[in-house]
């Protein structure tokens, strides 16, 4: 039975998210605000965290950033009434895996979750099928251990990150444009979110390039996207 926390200050909305997620056959505990839902996450391990944005104690956004620092994935979905733009790409930055805005389908809301679900599934499907380990220009990826160094010194990456220099690393010399990267990574190409798709990136070059104004992995193809450079890579 897949554990779901949801952390949302509004107790007819958590009431109902309760109830109709316990009837699609979810383990749900609810959270009031924000502190003591960092401490469920700190002291318990969820298949899933719904999300609200605006909470007392600790705003959705902290608790977000504060759950991709820990080195156990955790999957997110943010529900929120701050519909905003601007706000949806923050949390996808911030590594939510999903956005939606109140007021909501209930129905939507499970069929989202059963697609993370089913996304995660095929991730380890496929990782337990590419099990060889990757190594190119100094860099070594492990897609069962989800590691990966360079030089021999471990690189802490966030999970999207490893899973976008995995993509990269597994396609090198392909020219990928923004939206078929959120189709092929993220799994969804909304528009609007191509930023999502540079903000990895950048932070993702600050990590493995020697300069990340002139990056020798992930490479810059002007009017197309982005390629990763093709060393002839070894696989052991």
């Amino acid at each position: 039975m897949k554990r779901i926390l949801v952390i949302e200050d509004d107790p007819d909305i958590g009431d109902m998210l309760g109830i109709n997620l316990q009837d699609e056959g979810f383990a749900v505990e609810i959270a009031m605000d924000g502190v003591e839902g960092l401490d469920r996450l700190k002291a318990h391990r969820y298949d899933l965290l719904v999300l609200d944005l605006m909470l007392p104690g600790l705003d959705g956004l902290e608790i977000c950033r504060e759950v991709r620092h820990r080195p156990h994935y955790q999957p997110i979905i943010i529900i929120s009434a701050k519909s905003a733009e601007t706000q949806r790409v923050l949390g996808l930055e911030l590594g939510a895996d999903d956005y939606l805005t109140k007021p909501f389908s209930i129905p939507e809301l499970i069929a989202r979750i059963r697609a993370l679900f089913r996304r995660a599934e095929a991730m380890e499907r496929q990782a337990q099928m590419k099990t060889g380990v990757i190594e190119c220009g100094g860099l070594r990826i492990d897609p069962v251990a989800h590691e990966a160094t360079l030089g021999g010194q471990p690189l802490t990456l966030t999970l999207k990150e490893f899973e976008l220099l995995l993509f990269f690393a597994r396609n090198p010399g392909q020219a990928f444009t923004r939206v078929a990267l959120l189709n092929r990574v993220w799994g969804y190409s909304h528009d609007g979110y191509e930023h999502t798709v540079n903000s990895h990136i950048n932070r993702l070059r600050a990590k493995i390039e020697r300069d990340p104004t002139r990056p020798e992995f992930i490479q810059t193809v002007w009017g197309v996207g982005y390629k990763f450079a093709d060393f002839g890579e070894s696989r052991s």
